[in-house]
């Protein structure tokens, strides 16, 4: 057994450094998290944006940002439901430890290849394309190192569950207690720091990664226009063009002539260069 690994429910001899790591540094980065959207909304209204490069190059962008975003969205469920749902909750209902070790396994290793493999074809687009590497700037750069960093560690974790099998960490026997401890104020030290080197790391990349999200573009997660999704179509409708031509009705009707609202206009200059 590694030595940066105990096991579950052994005593944990707690140093200062788990201390500040596990008992002061999680508070430390709440206050860094949310005074900097404080600050950046009061300040920097007008930089609140993702700095779209959509226009510069758009075939790429079109697979890599959704396989990103879909595969951060599944990723984020699946930290909620290990982290914030006890394991005696998940046992009350049925479900065993081993058929929620392949699920977590099966899927959390599907969402990580994804947001690792559309991260992947974001920096490469980026690199690549003239116009969008020479919009990219250093804060981007950090930004990009350490959310790439976040997402290989957490998959580095799930691969060596994988490898590990039965003898695996069950990190919902000391990161996830450790993870709820911290919203009652009261921190389990001893829990954390009784997890494996790989779980340490993967957590402080993380924190880092909340640090200095608000001073970053990733803080366009916070204003996502989720209410496009239930707002109403617009529908935009134009006068018939025979009218505005010629001043005349098509005949058998008092007005204008009926058009569906869904209808190309077009443009006079396209219909000009057309014929």
């Amino acid at each position: 057994m590694p030595a940066f690994e105990v096991e579950p429910g052994a005593a944990v001899e707690i140093s200062a450094l788990d201390t500040v790591l596990w008992g002061v540094l999680p508070y430390v980065m709440v206050v860094v998290l949310v005074g900097g959207l404080v600050w950046r909304y009061k300040y920097d209204q007008f930089g609140w944006t993702t700095r779209s490069s959509q226009l510069y190059e758009s075939k790429l962008l079109r697979i890599a940002s959704p396989l990103f975003h879909f595969g951060l969205l599944a990723v984020i469920a699946g930290h909620f439901f290990g982290l914030v749902i006890p394991m005696a909750w998940t046992q009350a209902v049925g479900m065993s430890q081993d058929f929620y070790h392949f699920n977590a396994l099966f899927v959390g290793g599907i969402a990580g290849v994804g947001t690792l493999g559309g991260i992947i074809l974001l920096i490469y687009r980026r690199r690549t394309t003239g116009p969008v590497f020479m919009a990219t700037t250093t804060n981007d750069k950090t930004m990009y190192v350490v959310l790439t960093a976040a997402i290989v560690f957490g998959l580095w974790t799930t691969l060596a569950s994988v490898f590990e099998g039965e003898h695996g960490h069950n990190y919902r026997e000391t990161v996830a207690p450790w993870f709820r401890s911290l919203f009652i104020l009261q921190p389990d030290v001893a829990a954390m720091a009784g997890a494996p080197f790989s779980f340490h790391l993967h957590t402080l990349v993380g924190m880092a990664l909340f640090v200095i999200w608000p001073f970053t573009r990733l803080v366009h997660a916070f204003t996502a226009p989720l209410h496009y999704l239930f707002r109403p179509y617009i529908v935009y409708r134009s006068r018939d063009r025979d009218r505005q031509t010629t001043g005349a009705a098509t005949p058998g009707t008092t007005g204008t002539a009926a058009r569906r609202g869904w209808s190309a206009v077009g443009t006079r200059d396209r219909d000009t260069r057309n014929r």
